[in-house]
């Protein structure tokens, strides 16, 4: 019975338009003493005339066949009817991980990345649907420039007690 469930579930759904994803953005957000927060952009398109819920985002970002972050994107919006929806999440990396990398950072202090994020939502007759996205590409570290705004910011602080 439950093959014939899906094999009429496949039917009705051939040539039906799914849901299409893309990362749009990847780059460097803030710096602070404990992490490196990058944020990336994902472009959805929903080609259905209602809003489709969308579950989880979850994502590993990896460099040198290392994994500097993996994780689940908090309460991601649903995607709006008809139209392409822009997602947004933050990724923080350690500095001790990023350290740990100086062999493939280039002169001009970029590493070169790997992004996989998936999109699992919910489409009416197909039930749940896991979009997989992925991108290469070089993303920007710290600079030197950076890292003394910050060493400015924590040296102007003064605690009270």
């Amino acid at each position: 019975m439950e093959g014939l469930l899906g094999k009429a579930t496949e039917a009705m759904t051939k040539g039906t338009k799914k849901p299409e994803a893309k990362i749009t953005h990847v780059g460097l957000k803030d710096v602070n003493l404990e992490f490196v927060t990058y944020n990336a952009k994902i472009s959805v398109t929903n080609p259905y005339p209602t809003p489709l819920p969308i579950f989880q985002i979850t994502y590993a970002l990896k460099s040198a066949d290392r994994e500097l972050v993996s994780g689940t994107s908090p309460n991601p919006e649903p995607l709006k009817a008809n139209t392409t929806t822009e997602l947004e999440f933050e990724m923080k990396v350690s500095f001790t991980m990023l350290v740990s990398l100086a062999r493939d950072i280039g002169a001009d202090w970029d590493i070169d990345y790997d992004l996989q994020i998936n999109v699992v939502g919910n489409v009416p007759a197909m039930g749940d649907v896991t979009i997989p996205i992925s991108n290469k590409g070089q993303m920007k570290l710290p600079t030197l420039k950076d890292l003394s705004a910050l060493a400015n910011l924590t040296t102007n602080l003064s605690v009270t007690v």
